[in-house]
């Protein structure tokens, strides 16, 4: 079985900010998530062409990017990584819409509810 890569914040193509961090560990706590991490993707489909894939995974693949922020695990694919590099995923909260989001600049266009994206 092939090593898998850690790596830190400061070593990351991705950055997660501490609102999402706290975020996903509620979400871990909620779903009685207890190893393992979360697993960032891009799909075909959704009303760009490109959607992001977010659940979670009880452990990273032989060739994913593992990245590790504050004890929280992300896995990241090696396609995927290709879309992802440079991304935020951030959490933000307003009086219409709370949720996680993505900034990302590989993204073209987006759609309206920035669940997808065209590269």
């Amino acid at each position: 079985m092939a090593e898998v890569a850690v790596l830190d914040k400061i070593e990351a193509k991705i950055d997660v900010t501490p609102k999402a961090i706290e975020k996903i560990r509620a979400a871990f706590a909620r779903e009685g998530v207890t190893e393992g991490g979360l697993r960032l993707g891009v799909l075909g489909g959704g009303c760009s062409g490109l959607s992001y894939q977010f659940k979670f995974d009880s452990k990273p693949r032989p060739k994913d990017h593992v990245f590790n922020f504050d004890g929280v695990q992300i896995f990241v694919d090696p396609k995927s990584m290709l879309y992802l590099r440079g991304m935020t995923l951030d959490y933000k909260e307003s009086l219409i819409h709370s949720g996680f989001a993505f900034e990302n600049p590989n993204s073209q266009k987006s759609c309206g509810c920035g669940t997808s994206f065209s590269a």
